[in-house]
């Protein structure tokens, strides 16, 4: 049994198909279909049922992938405090991000860190935030920039900053000339929102609940951008975080006041997670990046 056999099937496993745990893993499909084979072999079981267009777990692989994912981690604790004893900072860090986050943050965070820190890798996981949930319970990452609060005795959640919320509305709308607005205005108007399972749409419908608002809901997007260009078009009104309010043809922003307009920006670990060097510089760059974001905004 070799230890790339078993990354590969914990990837299938955490991927659903040959194809995108081949290219998570940047190996050809046929090799990684191979070893996978090999490892059935020696094992005495199938672990995946191939289905047309996804790999299912059978039984068997359901009781092997705990297994498989400890020796990993072990694996890579044992790494990590080779690399401690060493005292340099270097090895990879996996960071968990919301996609309301990403794109956003990420680029002026990770230049900063990786002019700094060269010897260390930053892998990136965007994802909506109980799919980073597990994988921190699981230990395929190491930390998250998530939206608070969070659930689990055994997280650590460190806050970073508010994130205060603004309405999207055609530029063309009655009320796109206010300051500020409460939820409340708008509670006649169709509102265009991101898909279920993203956490500000659950904010956003917090907000709504807050001001007894019930909205109309007649679009739906997993991207800003998506429901920016409708908001243009005339289509309805939308709710954004202050950090993707940005220069938009035929879009108004105003920011939102009253009660559950803002969110809470965090950093998320597990409680006893063993932290190299690698991290904790990681960590402490984001906090350092975020306070000094806040400053800026305050101070605007």
């Amino acid at each position: 049994m070799e230890i790339h056999q078993l990354r590969y099937f914990c990837a299938v496993a955490r991927d659903g198909t040959f194809t995108r745990a081949s290219e998570s893993e940047h190996v050809a499909q046929p090799s990684l279909s191979q070893q996978i084979l090999k490892l059935e072999a020696e094992l005495g079981a199938r672990l995946f049922d191939r289905l047309p267009r996804s790999a299912r777990l059978t039984v068997f692989g359901r009781a092997f992938l705990p297994k498989a994912e400890r020796i990993l981690r072990e694996l890579e604790e044992a790494k990590s405090s080779m690399l401690e004893m060493t005292g340099e900072e270097k090895g990879d860090v996996v960071l968990g991000v919301i996609p309301t986050i990403a794109s956003y943050l990420l680029p002026r965070l990770l230049t900063g860190f990786s002019r700094m820190h060269s010897m260390v890798t930053v892998k990136i996981v965007e994802d909506i935030t109980p799919v980073l949930l597990d994988r921190l319970h699981r230990g395929s990452m190491d930390l998250a920039l998530v939206a608070l609060p969070v659930a689990g005795e055994d997280l650590t959640a460190l806050d970073l900053f508010d994130d205060h919320f603004f309405a999207v509305l055609p530029e063309t709308h009655s009320l796109a000339s206010r300051d500020t607005l409460r939820m409340s205005d708008l509670k006649d108007d169709p509102f265009l929102l991101l898909k279920e399972g993203h956490c500000f749409r659950d904010s956003v419908i917090d907000a709504c609940r807050e001001s007894r608002v019930k909205p109309n809901v007649v679009f739906e997007s997993g991207q800003f951008s998506t429901i920016l260009a409708m908001v243009s078009a005339g289509m309805g009104v939308s709710a954004v975080p202050r950090m993707a309010v940005q220069e938009q043809s035929g879009c108004r922003f105003v920011r939102l006041v009253g009660k559950r307009s803002t969110r809470k920006i965090g950093l998320i670990h597990l409680r006893h997670h063993f932290e190299t060097r690698a991290q904790k510089a990681l960590r402490a760059h984001v906090i350092a990046s975020c306070a000094e974001a806040a400053a800026t905004q305050s101070g605007s």
